[in-house]
């Protein structure tokens, strides 16, 4: 039967499908839209599917907020090259899901959100089809507080979120400089009570072994450790770090600066890779 250029159009804005690939599906589903849809998702479940073992470190790390700043998302929309993830068309869509992804707490109910006509999920795969490469999402992070910011690092590597205790006049660029020093340097928790008590004790016990090759008596070991274990603190948590726009004051230092009554709740970061 006879295809039209328009139907073709339709299936392409729909899908995303490259217009021979649409064209083939109409062909094939004697003009049914719907069953030319379903038939280009049964592409991509094939495609995905021979692809399952694939890495997909690349693709797009994004960060959205919501209107009155007080819940944010970080969403990783993962492909296989660099290549596709600079593809404009990908970009679109990963934006898309991110702002979908707002409106939900956890990943799996982000999942099997209804999305253009699908769920996300079934989305992810018939993309997949589409492109020809995996598909998937890697992560997903929510965050809510009084003041919510972001950041996002150039090329959509990294993707933070910090929260505030409160608004004030400058909340935004306080918020998007702590969150640009949570994707710098990568803290592994807010402060001394975030990191867990397996992690002091491990880094603790290294801190002994290195006294003890260096020569130094038994009894003092502990103590000396003790300090090491202070100066973990200030490299690895986001608040005792030194604050990268100045080495001379913390990060607890610069928001105090702003508003002595203003705290950072908590932070996001999520990275490509």
């Amino acid at each position: 039967m006879k295809i039209t250029a328009a139907e073709v159009n339709k299936l392409r804005k729909s899908t995303g499908a490259g217009i021979m690939d649409c064209k083939k599906a109409l062909v094939e589903a004697e003009g049914d839209f719907d069953k030319a849809v379903e038939n280009l998702r049964k592409k991509g479940q094939k495609v995905a599917a021979n692809r399952a073992d694939r890495e997909s470190s690349e693709g797009a790390a994004l960060a959205k907020v919501n209107e009155d700043n007080t819940a944010g998302v970080l969403v990783s929309v993962n492909c296989e090259t660099d290549f596709v993830a600079k593809n404009e068309s990908y970009q679109e869509l990963a934006h898309a899901l991110a702002d979908h992804a707002l409106g939900f707490d956890t990943k799996d109910a982000f999942l099997s959100s209804e999305f253009q006509g699908m769920t996300v999920a079934e989305k992810l795969t018939e993309q997949t089809g589409v492109i020809g490469e995996k598909i998937e999402i890697g992560g997903f992070s929510k965050l809510t507080a009084p003041y919510v910011g972001s950041y996002v690092h150039a090329g959509n590597k990294i993707a933070t979120l910090v929260g505030l205790s409160g608004i004030v006049d400058n909340a935004a660029e306080i918020a998007k400089n702590v969150a640009m020093q949570a994707a710098a340097m990568n803290p592994i928790a807010l402060n001394e009570d975030g990191v867990d008590a397996s992690v002091v004790e491990k880094e603790i016990e290294i801190a002994k072994d290195q006294l003890r090759q260096e020569g130094k008596p038994e009894a003092m070991l502990e103590n000396i450790a003790k300090g090491k274990i202070k100066r973990f603190f200030k490299d690895n948590t986001l608040l005792n770090q030194d604050y990268i726009k100045d080495g001379k004051i913390s990060v607890s230092d610069y928001v105090k600066s702003a508003d002595q009554d203003l705290v950072v709740t908590g932070f996001k970061r999520l990275a490509l890779g």
